[in-house]
C-alpha cells in the first residue's frame, strides 16, 4: 500500500472516530433542557456533570496515552475505547437519576480519554510534513466540528421533541459499532517507532517531568488549561444560556449551536492549512484573540440573525486547539512519545479547564446568572492568547525559512 493511500485512508478513518467522540460528549449540552425537566436538574449538576466527564477523560487521556507509547500496537486500544464509549453513551439514556447519570458520564470519560492522543499520534507518524498540521486539524477541530456540532444539534434536538431525550443516547449504538469495524480493518496494527518506545518506556516516572522542561510542552500544558476552559464552558452552558436567559426556541438555540459547529469546522481546516504556511504560532495568537470575542458576541447579540454570522466569524478557537494540544507537541518532541505528550496536555488542560472550571461556573450561574458564564470563557481564551506569544515555532515551512535566512548571512 503506498503511504500517500494510507495517509489519506487514515485521515478518514480517524475523522469519523474522534467526531464520533465528541457527537457522545456534546449530546448532553444539547440535550440538557429536557433532561433537566424530567430529573429536576439546575445549572450546578450541569456543571458537575460536565466536569465529572472532563477529569475521568483527562486520568484516562494522561495515562492511556503514555501506556499505548509503550506498545506495539495501539489499534486493539483504540478499538476498545470506541466500543466502551458507545457503551457507557447508549446506557445515558436509561438512567433515573443526577446520580447515574454522573456515573455514565464518568465512564464515558475514562473511555473517550485514550482516543485523542492515540489518533494524533498515529496520524502524525503516517502524514506528509508538508500536510501534517492540516491532517492532524482535520481529525482534531473539524471533526469534532462537523459531526459533534453541525450534525449532532439538529439530529439530537430532533431525536429529543420527536421520540424522547432517552432515544438520542440509544442512537449512538449503530454509528459506534461501525467505527469500530472501520479501525479494524483500515488501520495498521503495529507501532512505527517500536525500539524508540521500548526505551522511553523504561522510564515511566521520569518522561512527564522531562516533558514538562521543554518550554513548548510546559506551554501547550497551560495552553491547554485555560483554552479548555473557554471551549467546555461555552459548549455546557450556551445551549441553556439560550433558551433560558435570551429566551430561544429549541429550534432558534439548535440553528445557533449548528453555526458554532459550521465554524468550529471550517476554521479548523483554515487555521490548521494556515500554520503550514504561515507558521503555528502567529497562527495560534491571531485566532485565539478572535475567539475571545466570541462569548462577548453570545452576551450582548439578541438578534438571532445577526448572531448566526458573528458567532461563526468568532468561534475560531476550535481550531487553534489543534495547534498546542497535537501539532507543536507532534513537531517538538520524538515521535516515540508523541501520545505521552498529548496525553499529558489534554489530561491537564481537561483537568483544569474541563472539571474545574465548569464546576466554578455551575455554581456562579446558579449565584449570579448565567451570563457570568460569557466572562468566565472569555478570560480563558484571554490567557491562552498571551501564553502563546512566548512559544518557539515547530512550523517545517518557517524553519526552513529561518535556516536560509541564517545560512545566508553566514555566507
Amino acid at each position: 500500500m503506498k503511504v500517500n493511500t494510507y495517509e489519506n485512508r487514515l485521515l478518514i478513518v480517524l475523522f469519523v472516530c474522534f467526531g464520533f467522540v465528541f457527537f457522545d460528549r456534546l449530546a448532553l449540552s444539547f440535550l440538557f433542557p429536557f433532561i433537566s425537566e424530567e430529573l429536576n436538574l439546575n445549572n450546578s449538576h450541569l456543571g458537575m456533570l460536565s466536569s465529572t466527564l472532563a477529569l475521568m477523560w483527562a486520568i484516562s487521556g494522561a495515562t492511556l496515552g503514555h501506556y499505548a507509547d509503550k506498545k506495539e500496537s495501539k489499534k486493539l486500544i483504540l478499538i476498545i475505547s470506541v466500543l466502551a464509549f458507545t457503551l457507557f453513551s447508549a446506557l445515558s439514556g436509561m438512567v433515573t437519576s443526577f446520580i447515574t447519570l454522573l456515573l455514565f458520564r464518568a465512564l464515558m470519560g475514562v473511555a473517550e480519554g485514550p482516543v485523542l492522543p492515540i489518533s494524533q499520534s498515529l496520524l502524525a507518524a503516517a502524514s506528509t510534513p508538508k500536510r501534517r498540521g492540516l491532517n492532524m486539524g482535520l481529525v482534531n477541530a473539524s471533526a469534532p466540528g462537523l459531526i459533534g456540532a453541525v450534525i449532532a444539534p439538529p439530529v439530537l434536538i430532533w431525536l429529543a421533541t420527536t421520540y424522547g431525550w432517552r432515544s438520542a443516547f440509544y442512537a449512538t449504538i449503530i454509528p459506534g459499532l461501525i467505527i469500530a469495524v472501520l479501525i479494524a480493518l483500515f488501520v495498521r496494527n503495529k507501532h512505527a517507532h517500536k525500539d524508540i518506545a521500548e526505551r522511553h518506556a523504561k522510564e515511566p516516572h521520569a518522561s512527564y517531568m522531562s516533558l514538562l522542561k521543554n518550554r513548548n510542552i510546559l506551554l501547550c500544558v497551560l495552553i491547554s488549561c485555560f483554552y479548555i476552559s473557554w471551549f467546555i464552558t461555552l459548549i455546557s452552558f450556551t445551549p441553556t444560556y439560550l433558551m433560558q436567559v435570551k429566551g430561544y426556541s429549541p429550534e432558534t438555540m439548535g440553528g445557533i449551536m449548528g453555526s458554532l459547529g459550521v465554524a468550529w469546522m471550517a476554521w479548523g481546516f483554515i487555521i490548521s492549512a494556515l500554520s503550514d504556511r504561515f507558521g503555528r504560532k502567529p497562527m495560534l495568537i491571531l485566532f485565539s484573540l478572535i475567539a475571545t470575542a466570541c462569548p462577548m458576541v453570545l452576551l450582548y447579540v439578541d438578534s438571532p440573525s445577526a448572531m448566526l454570522p458573528l458567532v461563526f466569524l468568532t468561534y475560531t478557537g476550535l481550531g487553534c486547539f489543534t495547534l498546542f494540544m497535537a501539532t507543536i507537541p507532534a513537531e517538538t518532541v520524538s515521535a516515540a512519545r508523541v501520545a505521552t505528550a498529548l496525553g499529558l496536555i489534554m489530561g491537564v488542560g481537561e483537568l483544569f479547564g474541563g472539571f474545574v472550571t465548569p464546576t466554578i461556573a455551575g455554581f456562579a450561574a446558579d449565584k449570579y446568572g448565567l451570563q457570568i458564564v460569557m466572562w468566565i470563557a472569555a478570560a480563558g481564551s484571554l490567557m491562552a492568547t498571551l501564553l502563546a506569544c512566548f512559544l518557539t515555532e515547530t512550523a517545517p515551512v518557517k524553519k526552513r525559512t529561518d535556516e536560509e535566512a541564517r545560512l545566508a548571512v553566514m555566507s
